[in-house]
């Protein structure tokens, strides 16, 4: 288990203070990001530095020990890593995740977990279950048995960030019961198997293998109790999506600082131009410029989807606001957030995407050498864009609008059955927005 160098509590929320603290991490990431696209070399050094550093403990809250940094103030560093290599921000969407949902639950799960966070501990995701699993369930299951244990059993796909982690966070049934629920098992106990088994063209160093648990013992506090559509299951879905929001945001940024670079350094030119440098021809100064705004209009966009996330949990906390009951317009405040991440997640992908294609008009086809991996931007916001359909975020927007109808998370991936989105039950937290 890594030990956090940094000691949480001192590195405060300050924006400014926290990037000079990580910033000669985030330089070493990106210098070496092209290298590792090139061999296929997951990062778990860069991760294990910036464990150690105390980029995990970010958001556990200042009354447990932690830093207690807000979520405008995580999105910010979070589009900063992202922007030196998307990989490594998006595994540790799992740990955050995880940090978000332990706000919520009792006291005692709260005592256990903190103290193992605070002292460099990592959390991973195992959720989505391929297939068999009619929508609304799960074949991975928790059996309690005759010695007071209880075991883990199943095999789980896409669990970004586990390989890295010392934990991986479980989505299970408890054997015969329709309830849904996480379990909390060490990466390295005995029944758990973890695979680098990846074969998307994009994300490739993400740690998204499988994982494979065969009668896991797990301690009594780690399985993780979860409402369907409570306050914790609807903020933390969300949050989960936001995440990748952010992801888009750096690596929009990534792509117009190589644009930049590009056409600053280019000497070569066509005689059907200008006959001038490419940095001083207008047309490709042009090119450049749209990337930028495309660039900072996903940041922008995430900025205010964060500031809605942290408005939600102030009102869920918050006694006298009379939320999560009612909330104005008969929206909690997570729900509003939701909203807003919904609303994100039609803007922010065709933004990014749309940085990384044109990083391509500004230059010719040296550009495309697999040497300068140019392309990881454009197969990286890609890949990102695919974990939540985008047709059904503007669905459910529109009926929002029109029908008044509550949003709804993503919280739940499985095979479809006649009736199914009628019938099937509420399930926070199967799966937040998995690849599917």
């Amino acid at each position: 288990m890594p030990r956090s160098l940094t000691a949480p509590a001192a590195l405060g929320d300050d924006l400014a203070a926290l990037r000079a603290h990580f910033a000669p991490l985030l330089e070493r990431i990106r210098d070496g990001a092209v290298e590792r696209e090139i061999e296929r070399r997951l990062p778990h050094e860069e991760i294990r530095a910036l464990d150690e550093a105390g980029f995990g403990t970010l958001r556990v809250p200042a009354e447990h020990g932690g830093p207690g940094v807000s979520i405008a103030t995580l999105t910010a560093l979070l589009v900063d890593l992202a922007a030196a290599d998307s990989n490594v921000a998006h595994q540790y969407r799992s740990h955050l995740g995880f940090l978000e949902s332990l706000r919520f639950q009792p006291a005692a799960v709260q005592e256990h977990w903190y103290p193992r966070v605070l002292a460099g501990a990592t959390v991973g995701n195992a959720s989505t279950e391929r297939g068999g699993n009619r929508l609304g369930t799960l074949g991975t299951t928790l059996t309690a048995g005759a010695d007071g244990t209880t075991r883990l059993n199943g095999t789980k796909y896409y669990s970004t960030g586990t390989i890295f982690a010392d934990y991986t966070r479980v989505s299970a049934a408890l054997e015969g019961q329709d309830g849904r629920r996480f379990a909390v098992v060490a990466t390295d106990a005995p029944g758990v198997g973890i695979e680098d088994d990846w074969d998307g063209f994009g994300q490739k160093l993400t740690g998204t293998g499988t994982t494979v648990l065969e009668d896991v013992e797990v301690e009594d506090l780690a399985v993780l109790e979860r409402e369907p559509r409570g306050v914790e299951a609807t903020h933390e879905a969300a949050f989960f999506q936001h995440v990748l929001l952010a992801v888009l945001a750096g690596i929009a940024r990534a792509a117009r600082d190589d644009a930049a670079a590009l056409v600053a350094s280019r000497a070569r030119t066509f005689n059907t131009g200008s006959g001038v440098p490419f940095r001083e021809d207008p047309l490709i100064l042009e090119a450049v410029g749209r990337i930028a705004a495309k660039a900072h209009s996903a940041e922008a966009i995430v900025e205010r989807t964060a500031r809605a996330l942290d408005a939600g949990i102030a009102a869920a906390t918050d006694p006298a606001s009379g939320d999560p009951a009612t909330g104005a317009g008969g929206l909690r405040g997570v729900d509003r957030a939701e909203l807003e991440v919904e609303q994100a997640q039609i803007s922010v992908p065709e933004l990014a995407l749309g940085a990384a294609q044109d990083l391509f008009l500004t230059v010719g086809a040296s550009a495309t050498s697999r040497t300068k991996a140019y392309d990881r931007h454009w197969r990286n916001a890609q890949t990102v864009a695919t974990h939540n359909p985008i047709a059904f975020r503007a669905r459910a927007i529109g009926d929002h609008l029109v029908n008044g109808t509550v949003p709804e998370g993503l919280n739940a991936i499985g095979d479809a059955t006649s009736g199914s989105a009628a019938s099937a039950p509420a399930v926070a937290g199967q799966e937040q927005g998995a690849r599917a």
